[in-house]
Formats: C-alpha cells, sequence, structure tokens
C-alpha cells in the first residue's frame, strides 16, 4: 500500500477549513458507559438517489467525462464511476468484467473491493462509538484489549496512524510461514501478545501510516460491542444507509456471485493468502452508488453529529510541512489559504479505489477497479477539471 505526493493548484477549491486538532466534548461526554454495549436505536430512513444528468451543462461534462474514460478503458481501466455534485449523481458508468472468466460484467449491482477505504468505514465506526460513550479516543487501547502488549498507545493514534505500530502484513511472515491460509484478527492480535514486534516509533511521535491500526480498531469494535466486525458493520452503517451490496468479505463464505474478481494487469486472478482473513483495514465490498450513500450520509448527520465529524476531518500530525496530513480515517490535503479536500486511496491485490470529497460543494468523486490499475489515482484531477470547468495545474494525483 504506497502513496505518492499529491498536489494541487490552491485556486481551484475553495472549500472550508475544519480545525480539529483535539477532542471537542466535555469530559462526561468523553467516558464510557460502564455498561455493556446495549443496542442503540438507528435511523433507517433510506432515501433514493438523485441524478441530475440533463441540462445543456450536465450533458456537455458527460460527453466529456464520456470521450475521457473511453481513453482510460483502452489504457486498461475496469471497473465503475459514479461522480456526484451537489447531492446528485450526474455522471455514472460501469466498463469491463467483474468476473472475466464468467463473462459477467461490472455493473452498478458489482460489489468490489474497496481495499484502504475500508479504514474510513472502521474509523467511522469507531466514532460512531465514541459519539455514544462506549469508547473514549484518549484511552489507552490496553484498556479495551488487555492481550494488547504495548503501553501508551491510546484509541486516537491508532485512528490518526501515530501509534508506531508495524505493519501486520510484514510481521507477521516471520512467525507465520503459511502465506496462503487467511488468518484472523484475532489470530493477529494473538501473534502480536506473543511475539511483540518492535515498534517503529515512540507512541505518538510521528505520523506513519499503517495498516496494523485499523486491524485492531476492528479488535476494540468487536470487545465493546461484544458483536462480529462484520455484524456490527451490517447493523449500524450498511443497512442502515441503504447500501445494500455492501458487506465485510469472509474467506471462509467467499464472495457472493454479484462481487468481482481482483486481477493483476495482464488478467490473472488474485489469490487469497494470509492477509485476507483480517478486516478493519480493508475487505469491505461496496459498489459506487453505495459508496456514494455513504458520502451523502456525512451531510445528513445519519451517522455522526457535526462535532465528530469535524474532529474527523482536523489535520493530525504536523513534523513535516506540506499540504498532505491524516485525520481520524481520513487522508486530507491542506492548503495555506485554507482550502482542504477530504479522500482516501486503497490498493489491495488487484483492486485500486478513489474516493475524494469535496466538502464545501458536495462534489464526490468515486472509482473502484478490480484490474490493477496505477490510472486510478490519476483520475479525480481530470474529472474535477470537467466538472469545474477549471483547469487544474500539476494534479492532486495520489497513490495508496
Amino acid at each position: 500500500m504506497r502513496l505518492k505526493k499529491p498536489y494541487l493548484a490552491t485556486t481551484i477549491l475553495s472549500i472550508l477549513f475544519i480545525a480539529c486538532h483535539s477532542d471537542s466534548q466535555p469530559a462526561s461526554a468523553r467516558t464510557p458507559n460502564n455498561s455493556r454495549f446495549h443496542e442503540i436505536p438507528m435511523k433507517s430512513i433510506v432515501t433514493p438517489l438523485v441524478y441530475d444528468t440533463s441540462g445543456e451543462k450536465n450533458r456537455e461534462i458527460i460527453a466529456q467525462l464520456d470521450e475521457y474514460y473511453r481513453t482510460q478503458v483502452r489504457a486498461g481501466f475496469n471497473g465503475g464511476v459514479v461522480v456526484g455534485f451537489h447531492g446528485k449523481i450526474i455522471y455514472e458508468r460501469y466498463f469491463g468484467f467483474g468476473s472475466r472468466e464468467g463473462l459477467m460484467p461490472f455493473n452498478v449491482n458489482t460489489s468490489s473491493q474497496l481495499a484502504s477505504v475500508s479504514k474510513t468505514f472502521t474509523g467511522a465506526a469507531t466514532l460512531y462509538l465514541y459519539d455514544h460513550k462506549y469508547i473514549s479516543l484518549d484511552e489507552q487501547v490496553q484498556h479495551y484489549l488487555k492481550e494488547f502488549p504495548y503501553p501508551n498507545i491510546t484509541v486516537r493514534m491508532l485512528l490518526d496512524h501515530r501509534s508506531g505500530l508495524p505493519d501486520y502484513t510484514k510481521w507477521v511472515p516471520v512467525y507465520n510461514h503459511d502465506m496462503k491460509t487467511p488468518i484472523t484478527n484475532a489470530t493477529m492480535l494473538e501473534m502480536m501478545a506473543t511475539h511483540k514486534p518492535a515498534l517503529e516509533s515512540r507512541p505518538n511521535s510521528r505520523f506513519k501510516y499503517c495498516n496494523t491500526n485499523f486491524a485492531i480498531l476492528a479488535c476494540i469494535i468487536e470487545k465493546v460491542t461484544e458483536m462480529s466486525y462484520s455484524d456490527f458493520m451490517d447493523k449500524y452503517i450498511f443497512q442502515p444507509l441503504g447500501m445494500q451490496h455492501t458487506f465485510v468479505y469472509n474467506p471462509a463464505k467467499g464472495l457472493p456471485r454479484n462481487a468481482a474478481n481482483t486481477y493483476k494487469r495482464n488478467w490473472m486472478r488474485e489469490p487469497d493468502m494470509f492477509a485476507d482473513g483480517v478486516c478493519g483495514d480493508k475487505g469491505i465490498y461496496s459498489t459506487p452508488e453505495d459508496m456514494y450513500r455513504w458520502d451523502q450520509s456525512f451531510y445528513q448527520n445519519r451517522l455522526l453529529s457535526n462535532e465528530t465529524i469535524e474532529l474527523a476531518y482536523g489535520p493530525c500530525s504536523f513534523e513535516k510541512p506540506g499540504i498532505k496530513n491524516y485525520g481520524l480515517g481520513w487522508r486530507m490535503l491542506c492548503y495555506a489559504n485554507g482550502n482542504k479536500v477530504i479522500y482516501h486511496n486503497g490498493w489491495w491485490h488487484g483492486a485500486n479505489t478513489s474516493f475524494y470529497r469535496f466538502i464545501k460543494e458536495n462534489m464526490t468523486i468515486i472509482v473502484l477497479g478490480n484490474k490493477f490499475n496505477n490510472a486510478i489515482y490519476h483520475q479525480a484531477p481530470k474529472i474535477y477539471s470537467i466538472v469545474k470547468g477549471v483547469p487544474v495545474e500539476n494534479g492532486f494525483d495520489t497513490e495508496e
């Protein structure tokens, strides 16, 4: 999972800067409930998606995007795209195969591996439990997971990648030489407690993107709720938001018929391996339409309060100068003039994903691909340029 330096001309955006560096709730609100987790009433009012594809301007945008994606498909793009503006879908297209072997087209109901975009869900689920006083962000992880072997690491440090934990995808193979059989989060945590791999840095001393952080957050969610991560996400996020084609992958059950396989650049299948059983950092499958429902839920406060959303969007790391930063489960590009882009990309096996959110404009770019294609990470600047009718100097491309 890799990241390249992103760029964006500061003149093309006017996105409200939300400073959110610290916990804004009073101490009483930050204290978790002492009682066991009980069912939280959910608002399950599913509103239909709204489209705006008529009008001369939008028809011109659609024509330009169609021409752009003809070139992308010729270059190897395979997947789905949704572009939303002001709460309405203005562009939606699907290209290629969900399953090339079965000649199943990639269509509106094709669920695709989100890879690290899954972290936005795990982060929001953690903050949901924080909003309901079941988790304190500044409580040590050991308070929730007694077997967790490192003191002085808090929940917040997992969310903003400042824990110093080593990446399990790198240290698990040192102790477990079976690279093919998927392990679970519980197995990974047990191996961590047994072997205690060395921290890469002192807790809260620097930012280091690490998949282990969000795998451990999934463990905390399971411990606090006494539910599996999959069941919790389905009951409290996917179903209430109407995300009917979104689920957490379970290697033991395999993929449902509507889910996309993942492929290398040459169309060779990407098989499961040991890390495919670990979730929280990846492992969620979804569709572009379901992802748009996810995006819009934040404007409607369907899951989180305004204060907690602002907390999630606040940059947390300042050791290095530059526009790149990370909040609580979200990457962001922060500019000197106050403009900000909230986003997350993903890469796992052959799945490349891109999820860009321009908050003030309520503009969203969702690109899900199931055949390895680095160009996916470079599409958002062009899409933004076409929709807004402005040039993008240098672009704001990133790679997971």
